[in-house]
């Protein structure tokens, strides 16, 4: 378990995709959530209330042991993943909103996964002999989510013409080295993933395929524009796997309670890509109907 890959690459990998987000934000894109206060108080509720309470739920329905039970909470905890900028990108949401709900639960999910994840192994009692996310662990998290984004940004703000050359480079060498270090974690522990594969796949699509739902409908109610909806749900159904991952592997030191986040982050892919298209902004209809708001040159990625 405690291989070079899980201890060592997985949190270099997890620092390179955090940092290439930092090299997209502005400070700009925190005060966006100021001129679109509705649509990203209702994201962020739905991000950090309502899918942690969906998911405890489906853990209770499914009957999953108790480390496997942790790990789907940690999952829904997390949050968005920078993939969601993609997705939204490709079926015409609202990608500056993206960038900012990114950036907004990014910062939150230092606070609020760690005490996510400690209620979770309080209830669920995996662990005989560890209590969970402690002080000096959370501040692992920390460091782990924010240092990079932090650096991006500081290097955007000096050298901004660097920033933007590295911007596909780094988001290239992410891609790659992500794939490398998650196909030496699954192929080291292959047999522990086969055996409890069939568990975790239904309850990981129908997590998935709600948290999609959740985040298209909640804004709709509220008479939220479609394409700031369309944002919101592929930033809430497309949780940061690779992050719940590196957490309970680098920081929480178990391979079990990480696959849930393994199941869910190949899995999501296809289900998101799918719902994208039940969703999507038509140009000759929706587009039409509900003006663009502005976006600012930042939400480029």
């Amino acid at each position: 378990m405690g291989s070079a890959l899980t201890t060592i690459g997985l949190p270099v990998a997890l620092g390179i995709i955090m940092f290439g987000l930092g090299l997209s934000l502005t400070p700009g894109d925190f005060a966006r959530v100021v001129k679109q206060p509705k649509a990203v108080i209702i994201a962020l509720l739905c991000q950090l209330i309502l899918l942690p309470a969906i998911c405890f739920g489906l853990v209770l329905l499914f009957q999953l042991p108790p480390i496997l039970a942790v790990g789907m909470m940690m999952l829904a905890a997390s949050p968005g993943g920078t993939t969601a900028n993609l997705y939204s990108h490709l079926f015409r949401g609202d990608v500056a909103l993206n960038i900012s709900l990114t950036a907004v639960n990014s910062v939150i999910a230092v606070v609020t996964l760690p005490i996510i994840t400690n209620l979770a192994i309080a209830y669920f009692n995996p662990f005989d002999d560890q209590l969970g996310l402690q002080w000096s662990k959370a501040l692992e998290v920390f460091a782990i989510v924010l240092l990079p984004v932090a650096l991006g940004m500081v290097v955007r703000h000096l050298w901004p013409k660097f920033a933007k050359a590295m911007d596909k480079p780094v988001r290239i060498a992410s891609i790659i080295i992500l794939i490398v270090v998650i196909a030496g974690a699954v192929a080291s522990n292959w047999d522990l993933l086969i055996a409890n594969f069939g568990r975790l796949a239904a309850i990981t699509i129908v997590f998935c395929v709600i948290s999609l739902a959740v985040g298209y409908w909640a804004p709709r109610v509220f008479q939220v524009g479609k394409r700031q909806s369309i944002a919101s749900s592929f930033e809430i159904g497309i949780h940061n796997a690779t992050l719940a991952i590196v957490i309970a592997q680098s920081v929480l030191g178990s391979t079990e309670l990480s696959l849930p986040a393994a199941v869910y982050g190949v899995l999501m892919f296809f289900i998101a890509f799918g719902f994208g298209f039940l969703i999507r902004e038509r140009k000759t209809t929706d587009a039409a109907a509900e003006p663009e708001p502005e976006e600012t040159t930042s939400a480029t990625t």
